[in-house]
């Protein structure tokens, strides 16, 4: 598959007096595009999250990545030190799902409107906090095609409260992927066959991924637990995955 020139802006999104500033990467080539919803790790839209936006791009979609923690901490981006780790899941900690969800949708709706955009075909991926995000947005009609990579907490809590976002599960009308590293201490293998057990009782379709050697965080080429090997198969996954949005 031949990458496509993007092009590259940030935008701010308006609802309820909330600006929600947001990173946007698109094919340069005028045509008709799928749309993506990136969400971020407790780290922020940073270079990182930037940048699986601009390879997401490349391929043929309008990605963009909303900023999760917006309300809290505008502007949020950081790196992975132990103290960015804290700050970080301090903030993720004062989320609620039912913003995080009109975030999202917000960020579909502002997709929607852009003439190269595909109104009916929407997917999403998240990564780490915005792994278990993605799995919350797989939830909304919009959404087609879910990538939800090692999130943590989705069979024993949902942001600001309430039951587990496992139990959602039968409210996904499309497809989801969900990656997770065997070595990943925050995500117990007992955990993984939870959902792969509901996402299998409510028929939803899916493929669910553990990669031998991998921890948390393996698709992160910036951090210490980056693993090649599993980052690379995971990726033709996503690919395939949106495939089915063309």
């Amino acid at each position: 598959m031949t990458e496509q020139a993007t092009i590259t802006t940030t935008v701010n999104l308006l609802q309820d007096n909330i600006q929600v500033s947001a990173y946007l990467a698109e094919p340069k080539e005028p045509g008709s595009y799928p749309g993506v919803v990136v969400l971020q790790e407790i780290f922020g839209v940073n270079t990182h999250i930037r940048e699986v936006t601009e390879r997401i791009a490349k391929l043929g979609y309008v990605a963009i990545a909303p900023a999760l923690f917006q309300r809290i901490a505008p502007g949020f981006e950081t790196g992975y030190t132990p103290k960015d780790i804290e700050t970080g899941r301090s903030y993720a900690m004062q989320t609620q799902a039912s913003q995080l969800l009109s975030d999202i949708q917000l960020a579909i709706d502002y997709l929607k409107n852009l003439p190269q955009v595909k109104k009916d075909s929407f997917g999403c991926i998240g990564f780490c906090f915005g792994g278990h995000v993605a799995y919350l947005a797989a939830t909304l009609p919009d959404i087609k095609a879910t990538a939800s990579f090692y999130g943590a907490g989705i069979t024993t809590r949902t942001p600001g409260g309430g039951a587990p976002t496992v139990t959602r599960t039968r409210e996904i009308p499309g497809t989801l992927y969900a990656f997770f590293g065997k070595e990943d201490t925050s995500i117990p293998a007992e955990q993984v066959d939870e959902i792969a057990a509901e996402l299998e009782k409510y028929k939803i379709p899916h493929r669910v991924f553990r990669y031998d050697g991998a921890d948390h965080g393996f698709f992160c080429d910036h951090r210490a637990s980056y693993n090649p090997k599993a980052a690379a198969d995971a990726w033709e996954q996503v690919k395939q995955l949106f495939g089915q949005l063309n």
